[in-house]
């Protein structure tokens, strides 16, 4: 899909993202039992990749400790992962407010976020374009 989006002449305006809200852990439990044995959910260290949209081409950002457990170098929130795509596509995240439960909330839930500044390979075009 990525190459096919590149020979159209549509990837720098797509952003395609692979990944999940989580990890696994990089240890099995023991639960028990061998049949309850497994990995349990980890959000502290795991991997997404993105193409496209401004976004740097073969990096890695971040890195995990040796088990691949936590992050320990260039972490990132999912708010800055939020402000991030939001930024790429010509949006300024603080101002997109939505209203639940009779108040106005931001996509980060009013909590600290930052553009990751690292993985870009030029300013936001998709929606100044469009």
């Amino acid at each position: 899909m990525v190459k096919d989006l590149k020979q159209r002449g549509m990837l720098d305006k797509t952003i395609v993202h692979w990944g999940g809200e989580i990890g696994r852990l990089p240890v099995i439990e023991d639960r028990g039992s061998l049949k309850k044995s497994g990995r349990d959910h980890n959000g502290q260290g795991f991997s997404m990749w993105l193409a496209g949209g401004g976004i740097k081409p073969g990096i890695t950002y971040g890195n995990t400790d040796d088990f691949g457990h936590h992050a320990v170098e260039n972490i990132v929130t999912p708010n800055d992962y939020q402000a991030t795509l939001l930024h790429q596509f010509g949006l300024d995240w603080r101002k997109l407010v939505y209203h639940h439960n009779g108040r106005e909330e931001i996509i980060t839930n009013h909590r600290p976020a930052s553009v990751i500044a690292g993985i870009q390979s030029r300013p936001p075009a998709i929606a100044e374009d469009s």
